[in-house]
């Protein structure tokens, strides 16, 4: 499309935009081929869809959708509310390119009590309404085994698949199952149980699975005392013991005070490209329903925007019909009858909390999950998260670190390690011997390092670090800064790990001054960057050991006159040190070298 057919095609939508009512309702967009690619909501159509044409809009996203935009269609409704419920219906008959996608939980169990004479309760991943009732689905499957133990402990119902009948239990056509024998089930096939009996019991346990066990306790206990009453008291010790069952299921169940009844709780937590919406129903200070909805984004959706959504989404899906929701900030969201609560403390933040920490754990799995099939994954978030956390101009692919290493002046020595994708590029490592400053002075040192080191880069034009961290605070990223940008006039960022009295690194530095970086130590990036540290101070201090070995080998050994390079090879092979080299008798030296040599060493370290 050239710019004169764009021009008409903007031309022709803002006339459909013009004529549009200033009412609620809902509108459709539509691409060249007549496919829905978008649905939205409105308070007021015209100002809505209007903005979309603004040339002020700046959204990247916006502007490939409203380039798409080839037709548009709406639909007047009498409130937002209608309008909500409307889009929401819209989105799932369509499915448009450019709406948020829901992905599903359908792969989650629920429990299922058929419609049968004599109904079955069982979990499954298959909904048909026509099979009989569902509870769920349940994204914690401790929970739903929790709840369907204690109903089989409860009411025994049957687990067999017959298709039992009035008259086929008449006609006595069913034979009882182990089931029976070990008292797991009460033989309703073969009269042994009546109908109404079991009925009752399959009535009670729907009110747990509805999470009502306050309201089937109450129950309990009124049939318990009329049977005690009417001195009853095998049939009432029954009764007894299912009421003990069900408070110690209430006991492990209930989070808050059983006062707050028939709770809706929503909480969400994003980033840029999904978001997870988690959905808490509590009746009777028990929580008996709690999920978390992913959502991918498709354009730049609000944390708001996408929590109405998913609000309705979820009371529909989960039948709620509670008239109080709790929420984590306030939204505009136009439900009829409906109070909306944001808490501040008490029983309802408690369970706002309990929400909230939900959402955070689904959505650490599923990056987890990701991260497994995908490693790189991990590595560009944590580069990310380093990015946001110092403001660097670009992803700090390439890190190098530098660390000295001496006693008291003596060997002193330095080394650098690189990093590239958070990983060590070990072929990029490198040594140096200090060789212009004299006695233990770790500051001119690491400004001779720093000095040679990226001297040799701008020379050779080799790609610079995205970031240099130093291992020490204020000090050495103050010497290293005065080379980096005083002398070579480099822009290079430049962090420092600071370590405190007991010497462990605990806190990130960066700026000019440098300030301490807001950063957990027990957080993965802070693992990371420690690890990097560590690493640069092992590669130092390995290859201070290594000189110092070899001088003291030099020295000592050098110092014998008439013993080579070989018979040096040849004691170090058999007594593996000078120390133990010194130890030997003259016996054992001679058996090495010979008499000539084995006694001109012996006399050297026995004169």
């Amino acid at each position: 499309m050239n710019k004169e057919e764009n021009e008409k095609r903007l031309e022709r939508l803002k006339g459909i935009v013009r004529s549009m009512p200033d009412k609620p309702g809902s509108y459709q967009f539509y691409d060249a081929d007549g496919v829905i690619i978008y649905v939205g909501k409105a308070k007021n159509l015209k100002a809505r869809v209007s903005s979309y044409f603004h040339t002020e809009v700046d959204r990247f996203k916006t502007k490939v959708l409203v380039s798409k935009i080839e037709g548009i269609t709406y639909t007047v409704v009498n409130s937002e509310e209608d309008a909500l419920l409307l889009e929401n219906s819209l989105i799932k008959k369509y499915n448009p390119k450019y709406n948020v996608l829901l992905k599903d939980g359908k792969t989650y169990p629920s429990i299922c009590i058929t419609n049968e004479m004599f109904p079955r309760i069982f979990k499954t991943r298959i909904i048909n309404k026509k099979w009989g009732s569902y509870y769920g689905p349940y994204s914690h499957l401790g929970s739903m085994y929790a709840v369907l133990e204690l109903i089989k402990k409860l009411y025994h119902p049957r687990t067999c698949k017959m298709p039992i009948t009035k008259d086929g239990i008449e006609k006595k056509r069913y034979n009882v199952c182990l089931d029976y024998h070990i008292k797991n089930c009460g033989g309703p096939c073969i009269g042994k149980q009546t109908m109404e009996e079991y009925q009752k019991n399959i009535a009670q346990a729907r009110e747990i699975l509805k999470g009502k066990t306050r309201k089937v306790l109450k129950s309990l206990r009124e049939e318990m005392e009329a049977l005690a009453a009417q001195l009853e008291f095998e049939k009432a010790e029954e009764v007894k013991r299912k009421y003990l069952l069900i408070d110690s299921f209430c006991a492990k169940s209930e989070v808050v005070s059983h006062t707050i009844d028939n709770i809706d709780v929503f909480s969400i937590t994003s980033d840029e490209k999904k978001a997870y919406i988690n959905y808490i129903h509590v009746t009777e200070g028990n929580i008996n329903q709690s999920f978390t909805f992913e959502y991918h984004k498709k354009l730049d959706e609000t944390d708001e925007e996408l929590l109405a959504l998913g609000i309705v989404e979820m009371r529909e899906r989960f039948k709620s019909d509670s008239k109080e929701i709790i929420l984590p900030f306030s939204i505009d969201i136009p439900l009829e009858g409906i109070v909306v609560t944001i808490p501040q403390r008490g029983d309802k933040k408690t369970l706002l909390d309990l929400s909230v920490m939900n959402g955070k754990q689904y959505k650490f799995d599923r990056l987890k999950q990701a991260e497994k099939l995908n490693p790189e994954q991990k590595q560009t978030r944590l580069m990310k998260e380093l990015q946001e956390k110092l403001g660097l101009p670009r992803l700090p692919y390439h890190i190098e670190c530098f660390d000295n290493s001496n006693i008291s002046g003596s060997d002193a020595v330095a080394g650098c390690v690189v990093f590239q994708g958070l990983k060590p590029a070990r072929k990029e490592y490198r040594k140096y011997h200090i060789k212009t400053v004299v006695g233990p002075d770790d500051y001119a040192s690491m400004q001779e390092v720093v000095r040679r080191r990226y001297s040799r880069m701008i020379e050779e034009q080799t790609p610079l670090p995205d970031l240099i961290i130093t291992d020490g605070g204020q000090g050495q990223m103050s010497v290293v800064r005065q080379v980096v940008e005083g002398e070579l006039n480099l822009r290079i960022p430049i962090a420092g790990l600071a370590k405190n009295e007991r010497h462990r690194t605990n806190e990130l530095l960066y700026g000019n001054p440098p300030q301490t970086i807001a950063m957990k130590t027990d957080s993965e990036l802070f693992r990371v960057l420690t690890q990097i540290q560590d690493e640069v101070h092992r590669y130092a201090i390995s290859f201070h050991r290594n000189l110092r070995s070899k001088n003291q080998l030099k020295s000592e050994l050098d110092e014998i006159k008439g013993i080579g390079p070989k018979s040096k090879a040849a004691l170090l092979e058999q007594l593996k040190s000078v120390k133990q080299i010194q130890a030997a008798s003259k016996e054992q030296l001679i058996d090495i070298l010979g008499e000539a040599k084995g006694t001109v060493v012996y006399t050297h370290f026995h004169p």
